[in-house]
């Protein structure tokens, strides 16, 4: 069986997080993906740690499976000129360079676009193509300070908290990656590509969710709030005898419930407590009264306990717990690769499962240059023109 982007071809000229973490999501599901680098390997994450496994970064590994690698000079015309070759026959084109630089190099949407107008050309910057932030660079430390993520995350002793992840990262992988397949589906339409202009500080606005909506509905400016959920109570980490457990009570049903199991069931039936509304606004004393029960107990009783009457719950659980968790085994999201310099390395899998057109993990991310030459060789150049632009220090 086919995968489901099979016969989709993409020109990668990502690095870092953003784009290599779409491309690798369009690679699992089958779409014959090009990482482009320079001369020697450009991607920095390739010296990004520790740790490392043979010389190799656990960082770049983690974002580049299911690829094939070539290197390219992009400050020479001949590099240029090849990119430009490999354009008229790709499907989608990606890049994270800095607005400007691809019109600099000839390599924008519509130089392309006039040799190939079926083509996907889809942009990542910090700020986007348009307004007065444009030319400015961006990371995604930055733009979680920037977008207000920074302010709502952490306890109001604590000071502003970054995710622990580059989450703005991933996020604006996985928005392009969305916009890159709508792109591709409409296209069957109209026979047409088109450009698609992706940004950092976009996707972590529009990831505020319910937090922005509070804002621009009531003009309250919201505060850190720590584990706490900013509507609903109870639906926090809570102290147990012998840690934290995580409680999220979604309705009026499930808290009288709660109530019961852990022996206040008065408490239900008190105006303070007796809806969410109410609950919200006396959270500080509910949490009091919930702890004092909770703390007699370990977590592992609550946790069964809880689960046996539907009330959802959970355990705060380190790397290697995540790692060695029978459900996280059943569901194929650690996978093996034999990488060449690396060994044998474990990764994350995907969560994409698809009943007939499944994800393949079927390459391994791949070493700076290891597919130049039969790149090359499919776009119809010979061998010696190869070795005379490797010798050139072109490719």
């Amino acid at each position: 069986m086919k995968a489901a982007l099979d016969g989709i071809k993409i020109l990668d000229l990502t690095r870092v997080l953003a784009g290599p973490y779409c491309t690798m999501i369009l690679a699992d599901l089958g779409a014959d993906v090009v990482k482009v680098e320079a001369p020697g390997g450009s991607d920095e994450t390739r010296s990004w740690g520790p740790p490392f496994q043979n010389g190799v970064s656990a960082y770049y590994l983690c974002a580049n499976r299911n690829k094939r690698s070539m290197t390219v000079n992009l400050k020479t015309e001949e590099g240029r000129g090849i990119i430009r070759k490999l354009a008229k026959e790709a499907d989608v084109l990606i890049h994270n360079f800095k607005t400007g630089s691809m019109e600099k190099w000839m390599l924008d949407y519509d130089t392309l676009n006039s040799s190939n107008p079926r083509l996907v050309y889809c942009s990542i910057t910090g700020f986007g193509e348009t307004g007065p932030d444009r030319h400015l660079p961006g990371y995604d430390y930055i733009i979680q300070g920037l977008s207000g993520l920074m302010s709502i995350t952490g306890y109001e002793e604590s000071g502003p908290i970054k995710i622990g992840v580059a989450m703005v990262d991933i996020l604006t992988g996985l928005y392009s990656a969305i916009s890159i397949e709508a792109a591709l589906y409409e296209r069957e339409k109209s026979g047409q590509g088109q450009k698609i202009d992706m940004s950092l500080l976009d996707t972590a606005v529009s990831s505020l969710a319910n937090v922005a909506s509070n804002y621009l509905i009531s003009g309250n400016i919201p505060k850190r709030l720590g584990n706490d959920h900013p509507n609903i109570v109870p639906y926090s980490t809570f102290k147990a005898k012998d840690g934290e457990i995580i409680i999220a009570v979604g309705n009026d049903r499930q808290f009288a419930s709660l109530c019961k199991i852990i022996g206040i069931s008065e408490v239900a039936d008190d105006e303070k407590y007796k809806t969410n509304d109410a609950r919200v606004k006396n959270s500080i004393d509910l949490t009091r009264l919930i702890e004092s029960r909770l703390i007699l107990n370990p977590v592992g009783h609550w946790l069964q306990v809880l689960s046996q009457h539907q009330i959802p719950c959970g355990p705060i659980q380190t790397m290697d717990q995540v790692f060695n968790h029978p459900q996280i085994l059943a569901r194929d999201m650690v996978v093996n690769f034999n990488h060449p310099e690396a060994g044998k390395v474990k990764l994350v899998g995907s969560p994409i499962k698809l009943s007939r057109t499944k994800v393949k993990m079927e390459r391994h991310p791949p070493m700076a240059g290891e597919h130049t030459d039969e790149i090359l060789k499919e776009a119809g150049f010979s061998a010696e023109e190869i070795g005379k632009m490797k010798q050139e220090r072109i490719v």
